[in-house]
């Protein structure tokens, strides 16, 4: 069974820090690229960081580059999204998504991904 399970959400203070894990199972994982999302209330989902498989090569999205940084675990099928001094502004769900394609280029759009967890909620209060 393909599944990709994000952890790590929850409530937070302006200025705290979080890390969110994405564990995958049933896919080729050390053989694509991964992605994390974010939906904030009444927005569309949104492009936060992409990672190759390898882990050498990443993006994030230029409002929150000096925050959070992405990495990977490829011996434990898992990827992380460390975000520092968060802000209400970064209240949001955050999803982990799998290119379905091996080999594939780091992506920035959600139709890259075929692949996506449940979410996992982050709430930052002032």
């Amino acid at each position: 069974q393909v599944q990709l399970m994000e952890s790590g959400g929850g409530l937070v203070q302006n200025g705290d820090s979080l890390r969110l894990s994405c564990a995958a199972s049933g896919l080729p994982f050390s053989r694509l690229v991964m992605g994390w999302f974010r939906q904030r209330p009444g927005k569309e989902r949104e492009f936060v960081a992409t990672i190759d498989w390898t882990g050498d090569v990443n993006a994030i999205e230029d409002s929150v580059k000096d925050r959070f940084s992405v990495s990977r675990d490829n011996e434990k099928n898992s990827v992380y999204l460390q975000m520092n001094r968060l802000n209400i502004e970064d209240t949001a769900v955050y999803y982990c998504a799998a290119q379905t394609t091996p080999w594939g280029p780091i992506a920035f759009d959600v139709a890259a991904y075929g692949t996506w967890g449940q979410g996992a909620q982050v709430t930052v209060s002032s």
